[in-house]
């Protein structure tokens, strides 16, 4: 790097401090960037990357300064690349950019778990191909949009231990975007009201662009805020909020919790007429409304809760993990004022 600095400053002799010193920049800026075109992972300017592919010379990743990031592919077989965390779990993910899907790729927060082997994605933006095709397990929204849920099996293929079989879990947001923030949290509470658990130890997690059998580009920044806790929702800003909770039960006994980023904010005990609990608080994140007691006789019904008067009605949030569906609690698609088990319903937002 310092003889080729020299050779530079030789070549541009003559031309000015300034100048000399703009040419030197901008050699080290051109120096730093990085572009990889054979499968391999590491570290970049304090970022996990990973690179992908099964036919070398048809796609690039360009490391760039921080979280950023950019790809190319032509005529690809398939291939993934993308910068985040060697390990993943419950983060809040904001990303910004540009990304060219063609007509079967996808921008998503990607990444594995062992213990079981799962392979995730978190799918912001497509190309003309909606992925991964099949039949929706359901819908739930978070981060100001809806998501549907599948679940996909891949026998005897390419994994993080080699070739294997292995499930993969899916959610699909139905408006594309390429900036935002994730909250994975709520998409891994979603999966396991379906019954899709992730495994007990986490592998990396990236913001991937993904391609197969396509041409495409992206130019994605990544970055990571504080985690945020259960139900469908992003961190948002702070401030002192009044929550009111509208509520009954079957007995008169039954007890429910506020909670927002996991964390518990007031527990009560209902009635059996429709009454108003009331709550106020300065957290932001994940908001639900839990119900921990359940026994023969007794049910919860949520009319409703309102945030400082704006009313979010129990029966338009599909996260519910407590209301008797399909034969199981959690086993629908939500969308109901009851929690016929210990469960919650997630409000989104607070």
């Amino acid at each position: 790097m310092k003889s080729s600095l020299i050779n530079l400053c030789n070549k541009v002799k003559g031309i000015g401090r300034a100048s000399l010193l703009v040419a030197a920049a901008v050699y080290a800026s051109t120096a730093a960037a990085q572009t990889i075109t054979s499968n391999s992972t590491g570290t970049n300017n304090g970022f996990y990357y990973s690179f992908w592919t099964d036919t070398p010379g048809t796609a690039s990743l360009t490391l760039g300064a921080g979280g950023n990031y950019s790809t190319t592919w032509s005529n690809t077989g398939n291939f993934t690349a993308g910068k985040g965390w060697a390990t993943g779990g419950r983060k809040n993910i904001t990303f910004s950019g540009s990304f060219n899907g063609g007509n079967n790729g996808y921008l998503a927060v990607y990444g594995w778990t062992k213990n079981p082997l799962i392979e995730y994605y978190i799918v912001e933006n497509y190309g003309s191909w909606t992925p991964p095709g099949g039949t929706s397990l359901g819908t739930f929204t978070s981060d100001g949009g809806t998501y549907n849920i599948y679940k996909t099996t891949r026998t005897n293929q390419p994994s993080i231990i080699g070739n294997a079989t292995f499930n993969q879990y899916w959610s699909v947001r139905t408006s594309k975007r390429s900036s935002g923030t994730v909250t994975t949290g709520n998409h891994f509470d979603a999966w396991k009201a379906k019954g899709l658990n992730m495994g007990t130890t986490w592998d990396y997690m990236i913001m991937e662009t993904e391609g197969y059998q396509s041409s495409g580009s992206s130019n994605i920044t990544v970055s990571e805020g504080a985690a945020s806790g259960g139900g469908s929702s992003s961190s948002a800003a702070s401030g002192s909020k009044t929550v009111v909770v509208r509520a009954k039960g079957a007995s008169g006994q039954e007890s429910i919790t506020l909670k927002v980023n996991g964390t518990a904010v007031k527990t009560w005990t209902l009635t059996t007429g429709y009454a108003d609990y009331s709550a106020t608080t300065s957290l932001t994140g994940g908001t639900t409304v839990e119900y921990t007691n359940d026994a023969t006789g007794r049910d919860v019904q949520v009319d409703y809760i309102s945030v400082n008067g704006a009313v979010r009605q129990s029966e338009a949030q599909s996260y519910n993990t407590g209301v008797y569906q399909n034969g199981a609690c959690g086993g629908g698609n939500g969308l109901s004022e009851w929690l016929n088990c210990n469960g919650a319903i997630g409000y989104g937002n607070l």
